[in-house]
């Protein structure tokens, strides 16, 4: 008995992974990204890993086998623009434009990482890393890393489904379900939905391979001295990442079929804890006895950019409601407003939509906050702004726990009757707790899932077996095969054509004949 008390335990620690090194960039100083990816990076080290995370926000607790190298904290738009835009009119950028702007984070990513005095220091180091981990979101010239230490390379996305993921990963890129992450089409499965799909796919993918890659390159290298020769390029090693771990979960997003090498952990951010509420929030929660709205645009987009106009119509019809209303205002209070209105700069917002009692969020649609309002089973109401957000509202519309509200359309009329609709037609909150239920129904948490799988690369030196076959674009799409398939349909056909045409003059040529002699 003993023997066999042994042997499991035996077999059980085979299933372990031994302590390793890991590489962990998450250099965006967009703090929405560095919480959708942060809680696997301290995971990792919890459980012994050494991590190397190289990022713009420093935590003060943690393992003590998480190292963290400091870049730059400077706002992307800072650097970007002499004069930052508000967040609110870059609304009114095209899609060209705005992929345009986010081609530029690429570039920046490489001077915060490679100007970086940690960065520096540790490259000047003999380090034997086992796995790099980063985010498929403009620091592709980051990639590198993986080629430097001859280490496999985990991908990993905060924005949900991705073009160039699937792009990256050899996915079928299924472009009738699958939108481009930054469409914005009310209806996306309509016929003109699909076609602008199309083209906003194929421009994004010709700037990328063409445009973008090749320049990223340039600039990395300029970094990047005495790499292991052959030096692959940037698209090369992007294409030979052991795995993605994809933000999303077919029981919120479409069904799509994916690689074996693509794992859901959509709700990686939302790490199960004891977290409570700070004392005055939960005495206002527990005594708000019609109900609490809550209303927050998060950690990039400011209330207070918001005009004048339509920040008034939210005040007038906040102050009508029953409901307390609790809103993120960053700046100082606002004089005059109505008593059920609490404003406060930072909630706990996991642990504030948990509370039985919040009944609508209002937020701009951003990924993360989205899936902690799914969690808790609380219908949303969206004003997008720009990235994915209008394509995660209109998921929720789709999905019938949600509502959306453009920008430009704010007024006291518009907002009352969508409110108002939210909060006292049941279908809403119904619909919401039966998507949060099967949201969390699975066989492993989100966290535990993306540990397991990094892991496993880690276990397996890459799981080159997972990957498709090595193939050009043309072969593995198969196109030269149907384009010999056509070529020979074709030529099959115009030879019959060609022999009824030559048959045809023949015949016609003798009855000519024929009538002459007569």
């Amino acid at each position: 008995m003993k023997i066999l008390y042994l042997s499991l335990i035996l077999a059980n620690s085979m299933l372990f992974c031994e302590s390793a090194n890991i590489l962990y960039l998450m250099p965006f100083t967009a703090k929405s990204h560095y919480i959708g990816m942060k809680n696997l990076a301290i995971e990792l080290a919890r459980r012994g890993h050494d991590v190397y995370a190289i990022t713009p926000f420093r935590e003060t607790e943690h393992p003590a086998t998480y190292h963290q190298m400091m870049v730059s904290d400077e706002p992307v738009w800072k650097r970007l623009f002499d004069v930052p835009p508000r967040v609110f009119d870059i609304m009114d950028e095209s899609f060209e434009s705005f992929q345009n702007i986010m081609y530029k984070f690429g570039f920046m990513m490489n001077e915060f990482v490679f100007e970086s005095k940690d960065v520096q220091e540790f490259m000047k180091q003999d380090h034997k890393i086992d796995v790099v981990v980063a985010e498929v979101f403009f620091n592709e010239g980051l990639y590198m890393f993986a080629h430097k230490y001859q280490a496999p390379l985990v991908l990993m996305t905060t924005v949900g489904n991705s073009l160039k993921g699937n792009f990256y990963m050899s996915n079928p890129l299924q472009l009738s379900i699958l939108y481009h992450e930054y469409g914005k089409h009310s209806e996306p499965l309509s016929f003109f939905g699909r076609l602008y799909n199309l083209y906003m796919c194929t421009y994004d993918l010709a700037m990328l391979k063409f445009w973008y890659f090749p320049r990223l390159q340039e600039s990395t290298l300029q970094y990047l001295k005495d790499l292991p020769e052959p030096v692959p390029t940037l698209e090369d090693i992007a294409s030979n990442a052991a795995i993605l771990l994809l933000n999303s979960h077919y029981s919120i997003d479409n069904a799509a079929a994916y690689l074996p090498n693509i794992i859901d952990v959509g709700g990686l951010h939302i790490k199960e804890t004891n977290d409570t509420l700070p004392a005055d929030l939960q005495n206002i929660l527990d005594n708000a006895k019609s109900g609490v709205v809550f209303l927050s645009f998060g950690s990039n987009v400011q209330i207070n950019e918001m005009d004048t106009d339509k920040l008034q119509a939210f005040l007038k019809v906040f102050g009508e409601l029953k409901q307390t209303v609790l809103m993120k205002w960053e700046k100082e209070p606002l004089q005059n407003i109505s008593k059920n209105i609490i404003l406060r700069k930072w909630f706990p917002q996991k642990a504030l939509v948990a509370h039985p009692n919040v009944k609508l969020f209002i937020g701009h649609g951003g990924l993360l906050g989205l899936q902690e309002t799914i969690a808790a089973g609380v219908p949303i109401l969206g004003v997008p702004v720009f990235g994915d957000q209008y394509l995660n509202i209109i998921d929720t519309i789709q999905k019938g726990h949600g509502d959306i509200l453009n920008y430009k359309e704010i007024n006291e009329d518009i907002l009352r009757k969508k409110i108002n609709k939210l909060l006292n037609d049941k279908s809403y909150t119904e619909t919401a707790k039966k998507i949060a239920a099967r949201f969390k129904d699975r066989p492993m948490k989100p966290l535990d899932t993306a540990v397991w799988w990094t892991e496993y690369v880690i276990r397996h030196k890459g799981a080159e077996f997972m990957k498709p076959p090595t193939m050009s674009y043309i072969a593995y799409h198969n196109l030269d095969v149907y384009l010999f398939v056509i070529s020979v349909i074709g030529f099959a056909l115009y030879t019959i054509f060609k022999t009824i045409s030559v048959v045809k003059n023949v015949l016609k040529s003798q009855q000519t004949k024929k009538l002459k002699k007569k």
